[in-house]
């Protein structure tokens, strides 16, 4: 089975671990994919379609994106740029903290890709989160060894893999997700990732209630065929955004581990859940429960197949 591709941005709660589970779930159809909260991008990377439209209120994620899609920002370019602002880190005051603010307040000034790219590696526990005034507002991890040789290559590989899958058919707009979604046709297939009601926000601009139910009524009348994720319960409590609003449509499960935020209650796991409005043939639930064998090889097979559609999209 193909590898899932991870993309050169870091953020929590990204769905690297889940991706085989979604695409298991991804229906054939004839138009684009959709998602309105692109954020680090490694749903759509695997999705496998040449037509896609991809937004973000996040301008520095869209920009980043659009760089490389235009081969502004391409694999040698983000080496050098990492080697040398890796070796300044290193020689820096208070143990790297200098060279850190100094990248940080460049960034908030500049807007560069390659410095979003730089906190987005180098911030405290792979979190990217912004004030109110637009700015970056996570503080340094703390090591100023993090850009090793071998680190770099890892993420100059993961810009060479993003260049490989991002299409000329894709197109990356800073948009609300309303502007995002009233473009879906009854040929597309939307793909929403909102930030979860009730759980810790990481997100450019937050997320309320009433933004959930804004979501809700745009799907509820999309002539397009959706997947949104969200957290179905925890050890502590249950999504009331499901009972409230999803429950109306089909919802699937699974037991996931994430690891956000400083509330020992986000250091736990938790039920993920996908809201669809198609019909599949996929388990109902099966949180708390081991997989039998053949239901694995069922989603390894199917894992296979969107793996061999990468650059080609559904026919």
């Amino acid at each position: 089975m193909r590898r899932v591709v991870t993309p050169p941005l870091k953020s929590q709660g990204i769905k690297t671990k889940l991706v085989p589970w979604i695409q298991a779930l991804v229906p054939k159809v004839k138009g684009r994919w959709i998602e309105p909260f692109l954020g680090t991008g490694v749903v759509a990377f695997n999705a496998g379609f040449k037509q896609a439209l991809l937004g973000d209120t996040n301008p520095h994620i869209i920009r980043f994106y659009q760089q490389i899609q235009q081969g502004a920002i391409h694999p040698s370019h983000v080496r050098a740029y990492l080697e040398k602002e890796g070796l300044h880190l290193r020689q820096a005051g208070r143990n790297g903290y200098d060279h850190f603010t100094y990248i940080r307040d460049r960034f908030n000034r500049d807007h560069d890709p390659l410095d979003f790219l730089f906190l987005s590696r180098a911030g405290f526990n792979g979190m990217m989160r912004f004030n109110k005034k637009g700015e970056w507002n996570i503080p340094f991890c703390k090591k100023p060894e993090r850009f090793s040789r071998s680190y770099i290559t890892k993420i100059v590989n993961q810009v060479r893999d993003a260049a490989c899958l991002i299409q000329q058919g894709w197109t990356f707009e800073t948009a609300p997700f309303e502007d995002v979604i009233s473009q879906a046709t009854g040929d597309d297939l939307i793909y929403c990732d909102p930030p979860y009601t009730g759980r810790y926000v990481d997100y450019y601009n937050g997320w309320t209630e009433a933004d959930e139910a804004r979501l809700y009524q745009l799907l509820s009348a999309t002539p397009a065929r959706f997947i949104l994720s969200t957290w179905h319960h925890n050890d502590y409590r249950k999504n009331e955004m499901l009972e409230r609003h999803w429950n109306r449509f089909n919802v699937v499960t699974r037991d996931h581990f994430y690891h956000s935020g400083g509330k020992i209650e986000n250091r736990r796991s938790v039920v993920e859940a996908l809201v669809f409005n198609f019909s599949a043939h996929i388990e109902q639930h099966n949180h708390g429960v081991i997989p039998k064998p053949e239901q694995l090889m069922l989603l390894e097979e199917r894992a296979e197949y969107v793996a061999q559609q990468l650059g080609r999209g559904y026919e």
